[in-house]
């Protein structure tokens, strides 16, 4: 989506008002021995609430209304009987529409006190992110988000996996740009222009490279196995700083 007017940003933030508030409240809501299914019903009863449409199950019948990913799984994790436990590493990713508009978030939480390692990541999975949504703007390459983000990584002795991009986001969950790489790449020409769309979304690990899909079609598991953190902004292109439209409420 491009935005080409003040309602359509407003219509974006509101959404992404929803999906951020509805993740913290997961993540608030989070406790050893509740299971995925339970955490996801808590999502689901806020989006309703707020007259959101989870855009996954709408979209791809996706079985469930948002995707909770836990230790070895990194997305698209199916909401089920799995229990939570004390220091598992819970990936929270919530899409969802309204009044014609999407927005897309997600974010990685330990379940309780994390060792200084994982911490680490986490903080770091953080900052990844951050320098990523800072390569968006007006004329700037989109290979410049992977790049920066690649140049991070390395930096610090991470890997990234490398086929779960980011992508164009507003009017429907996935759309124009595909395939945002959130790694260093070749070859990538395009560029962003003013009132564009899209996530960024980089997938950090300690060793991990490729997402593999499991039995179940749905669930990806790092190949090879490692500890992988993700963090999920919907960001707007502008001719000056990028605007971040899935923030919380503020209080």
């Amino acid at each position: 989506m491009t935005i080409t007017n003040q309602d359509e940003l407003d219509g974006l933030k509101d959404i992404g008002r929803v999906v951020a508030d509805t993740m913290q409240a997961m993540a608030r809501a989070m406790e050893p021995g509740m299971t995925t299914r339970e955490l996801d019903e808590i999502g689901r009863r806020i989006l309703d609430c707020e007259g959101a449409v989870p855009a996954p199950e709408a979209t791809y019948d996706f079985p469930g209304a948002t995707c909770i990913s836990v230790n070895e799984e990194i997305a698209h994790g199916i909401p089920g009987d799995r229990t939570l436990r004390a220091g598992d590493l819970v990936n929270i990713d919530v899409s969802a529409s309204r009044n014609g508009y999407f927005a897309d978030t997600g974010a990685t939480f330990p379940l309780g006190p994390a060792g200084p390692s994982l911490e680490r990541l986490c903080r770091d999975g953080r900052h990844a992110t951050q320098i990523g949504i800072a390569q968006v703007g007006h004329g700037k390459p989109l290979a410049a988000i992977g790049n920066a983000i690649g140049r991070f990584a390395s930096a610090r002795g991470y890997t990234l996996i490398r086929n779960l991009a980011s992508h164009g986001v507003g009017r429907a969950l996935h759309e124009y740009p595909e395939e945002v790489a959130t790694w260093p790449t070749r070859g990538d020409r395009r560029r962003m222009h003013k009132g564009l769309v899209l996530t960024v979304e980089p997938f950090l690990s300690r060793g991990g490279t490729w997402a593999a899909t499991g039995a179940d079609d749905w669930t990806l598991y790092s190949e090879p196995p490692a500890p992988v953190v993700q963090y999920e902004h919907t960001v707007v292109a502008t001719n000056r700083r990028p605007i971040i439209v899935t923030l919380p409420s503020q209080g």
